[in-house]
């Protein structure tokens, strides 16, 4: 059950992003995507600050508020610089309400069960997201500067899955 629902906030992105290719999405939507993306996972890693009595879990969770903020800026400076408005779209849309979900379920978990809940997604999120960067939104994205931005972050996101998998293989 655990995993079903861990993997949810994976399989929502990856159906909203053959969605999104099918429809190139546009770089005022792939900004949206990206930015609601790294807020989601904002999210959870706060809600595991709260909840996780684990220093791995805890400092993992803290690199993640931190990276993701860290990009957020950098993007929200980026669409300021160039006159453009993210734009909201089915795929930004679904992928707040899996994760408003996702939030809601993991917060009624014991501290262990929530860790092990926790690592399991970041696994599968950051995997998918790096799949949705790499096959979507870097390739739709027409202006330089974005496209930029995003490979950067692709290129920090693969070491968060390398580090979220590194520490989902020491738990038990």
């Amino acid at each position: 059950m655990l995993k079903a629902i861990g993997f949810a906030a994976a399989a929502t992105l990856f159906a909203s992003s053959a969605y999104a290719q099918a429809t190139k999405p546009n770089d005022a939507q792939i900004a949206h995507i990206a930015y609601t993306a790294d807020n989601l996972d904002i999210a959870a890693a706060k809600q595991a600050l709260a909840k996780s009595k684990d220093k791995g879990v805890r400092d993992f969770a803290q690199e993640m508020v931190r990276d993701h903020t860290a990009v957020n800026d950098q993007a929200l400076a980026l669409v300021k610089k160039l006159g453009v408005t993210p734009q909201d779209n089915a795929t930004s849309q679904a992928l707040s309400k899996d994760a408003a979900a996702k939030l809601k379920t993991y917060a009624a978990l014991s501290s262990a069960a929530f860790d092990k809940a926790y690592v399991a997604n970041e696994v599968a999120y950051h995997k998918t997201v790096n799949g949705a960067l790499a096959n979507t939104l870097i390739p739709n994205a027409q202006n330089a500067e974005l496209k930029a931005l995003l490979q950067t972050g692709h290129k920090l996101f693969t070491e968060h899955q390398t580090h979220a998998e590194h520490l989902a293989h020491g738990q038990h």
